[in-house]
């Protein structure tokens, strides 16, 4: 069996505890405003075409078999339509101004990889993470991962917007040591509208997740205009604040880093101008969060232990 990878990031310190190999799946079953993978968001492997970086080469016009690149006016072009991403140019392009995004893998081929930083993983606490995209977009080809990582004693990861039938997600919790679990909006109409899809389903499985004896790690991306409100995260807080398992709640703030990615793939961004939380903004919302009695990070600043629960002061 052979799954599409769209990256393989070694040494992450942010997908969960310790230094982590973070692998990620091409394919996503939602459609979020703001999403800063959206190479990942197919699920076959595609080409990404950043023009500013050509260097009028040519290669790419003389290797490509379907005439998806060339010349007209004295401009290159590049005729996406036509492309079967193939990779014969992005193979020749030394500037990267072409670079497919996308390779099939076997679970074995991924194991070799992450794999040589077993040493790591044991002496920091950390292991493996599947992300994307959504992992279960790919559900055998996850499953065969994780199967291999158990064999090798390496600890495992998945993160996830649960937006699935819970069949899916249930054979492979024993192969888990972790799920990290995105929760955006609690409100239907709302999620539905930045993300393109229901979240019944979603807020059921985490509650059945939740049922079970894995740690949980709660992420919420903070997000100007859609959940950036005190209203939105205690609800969220609140929905969490009463499972076992869980480790803390995890706040990322928007950022627009992903904006060249949508360009260079022909995707419309549809959130330019949007300017990410600030300092303030991300503290207020986090200080509303702790009042629920639940640890809190915010991403990107130090960890602060989370005060006693107001009811305990």
């Amino acid at each position: 069996m052979q799954g599409i990878v769209s990256d393989i990031q070694r040494f992450s310190l942010h997908d969960g505890p310790g230094i982590r190999s973070t692998v990620f799946l091409k394919g996503c079953n939602l459609r979020c405003a703001w999403c800063h993978n959206p190479e990942t968001l197919r699920g076959k492997p595609e080409l990404q075409w950043f023009p500013e970086k050509c260097i009028g080469c040519g290669a790419c016009v003389r290797v490509c078999q379907v005439q998806a690149h060339g010349v007209e006016d004295g401009q290159r072009v590049f005729h996406r339509a036509r492309c079967v991403a193939c990779g014969a140019c992005a193979r020749e392009c030394y500037a990267e101004a072409l670079v497919l995004v996308g390779r099939a893998m076997t679970a074995d081929e991924v194991l070799a990889e992450v794999g040589q930083d077993v040493a790591f993983y044991r002496e920091s606490g950390g292991g493996v993470t599947l992300s994307g995209g959504e992992p279960l977009c790919q559900p055998a080809f996850t499953r065969e991962v994780l199967e291999r990582c158990r064999q090798a004693g390496i600890a495992t990861a998945l993160e996830t917007n649960l937006a699935y039938p819970w069949e899916t997600l249930a054979p492979l919790l024993p192969l888990l040591d972790l799920v990290m679990v995105d929760l955006k909006l609690l409100d239907p109409a709302a999620h539905r509208q930045w993300t393109g899809a229901d979240n019944a389903r979603t807020l059921a499985n985490v509650r059945r997740l939740a049922q079970t004896t894995l740690p949980l790690i709660v992420r919420t991306p903070v997000i100007p205009g859609a959940n950036d409100t005190a209203e939105a995260i205690d609800q969220i807080a609140e929905l969490i604040a009463g499972f076992p398992g869980l480790l803390y709640y995890e706040l990322l703030p928007y950022h627009p880093l992903g904006t060249g990615k949508y360009h260079s793939l022909s995707m419309e961004y549809t959130m330019n101008g949007v300017e990410r939380p600030t300092v303030e903004t991300m503290a207020a919302l986090a200080a509303v969060a702790r009042q629920r009695g639940i640890e809190v990070r915010v991403a990107g600043t130090k960890v602060v232990p989370h005060p006693q629960p107001l009811s305990q002061r």
